[in-house]
């Protein structure tokens, strides 16, 4: 491939999706390669990338956007379309890409042993290749952690004026809320919904590092946020991060029902992936031990493959008790998640 599919990441998707560029459209299916299309950021990812090159001698030829934008890109595509993976976060876009027809079945033994089944798509279009848990992180000056105890309870009083939370456009939210209403239906989660928004201590605004920053700064008590973000703040070379993460601990909701609440990214094939054989080899590469430590290690997320060893930072964190709800039914839920929030009044 003489171009990088990385130096089109920078490209609209609009500007692109009515003519795709020759250059990618003109895949060699017999070429050492295979062609990623990554929401997640390409220098939390190339590592692992680097590394499937020298361990196979398969190319990776990366082109980053947001989730949305890179569904919308390969239905634009069509059959055209050089892209062999698509790689995301959350299960909720990972469902939408398999309703939308953009994926299809991987038939691997590997993946089938290694990922659980509720971190996979039931019909096999995508696996969870990590887990991020969403737990709420509380400031160690000004709440004890005997005061928390589940997800419910931030509805109460007790919390009244003392969370940050993202806004309900964030599909980590969506996620959250729609693992609630697929066990106890949509009035009990709207009712959560409503006790939370009246707990909030100000409007939603910025992302997960911003409402640990807020707990830092005196804003609220409690934020919720999903871990690896703290653990990057952690490592961070920003002290002003890393001032603001250790001033929070993490709290593991739910530990005596369902467990605390977990998502995960993943990757599926690409339904017109020209290097379909590479493409699951990469997939199943991501599966093994190698990457899913680095998983933990470089990106501070907990692997998929059970067994695996957890970062120092998680380790010191603890062990806790994973939800093991299906991830299909965060996607399942989404609209109902979206429709309950607008309700609630969460902005």
């Amino acid at each position: 491939m003489t171009q990088s599919l990385r130096s089109l990441s920078r490209v609209a998707v609009a500007a692109v999706a009515l003519a795709v560029p020759a250059v990618l459209a003109a895949a060699d299916a017999d070429a050492a390669e295979v062609n990623l299309y990554s929401a997640r950021k390409e220098e939390l990812i190339r590592p692992l990338l680097d590394a499937f090159t020298k361990d196979t001698g398969i190319q990776v030829n990366v082109l980053t956007a947001g989730a949305d934008q890179l569904v919308e890109r390969i239905k634009a595509e069509g059959d055209n379309s050089p892209a062999d993976v698509l790689m995301t976060v959350d299960a909720g876009r990972l469902y939408r890409a398999k309703q939308e027809g953009l994926l299809q079945p991987i038939e691997s033994d590997v993946l089938e042993k290694a990922i659980p089944a509720h971190l996979q798509d039931k019909d096999n279009e995508w696996f969870g290749l990590s887990q991020r848990a969403r737990v709420v992180f509380y400031s160690k000056d000004r709440v004890k952690p005997e005061e928390l105890s589940t997800y419910q309870d931030l509805a109460s009083d007790t919390w009244k004026g003392r969370i940050c939370i993202r806004s309900s456009d964030n599909i980590y939210n969506q996620s959250l809320l729609a693992a609630m209403i697929s066990r106890d239906g949509e009035e009990k989660a709207r009712a959560w919904a409503e006790g939370v928004v009246a707990n909030m201590a100000r409007k939603p605004q910025g992302g997960d590092r911003d409402q640990i920053k807020a707990v830092a700064a005196g804003e609220c008590d409690i934020a919720v946020s999903n871990t690896y973000y703290v653990v990057g703040m952690l490592q961070s070379t920003d002290e002003g991060d890393v001032k603001a993460a250790q001033s929070v601990a993490p709290f593991f909701p739910d530990q005596g029902g369902t467990g605390t609440h977990v998502n995960v990214s993943g990757a599926g094939v690409v339904k017109s992936a020209p290097h379909k054989a590479e493409a699951v080899k990469l997939i199943e590469w991501l599966a093994g031990e190698k990457a899913q430590e680095m998983y933990a290690e470089v990106n501070g997320e907990y692997p998929a493959v059970q067994g695996v060893a957890w970062s120092d930072v998680l380790k010191g964190w603890g062990e806790f008790k994973m939800d093991d709800l299906p991830m299909d039914n965060l996607g399942e839920y989404n609209a109902a998640a979206v429709k309950v929030f607008d309700q609630a009044g969460w902005r």
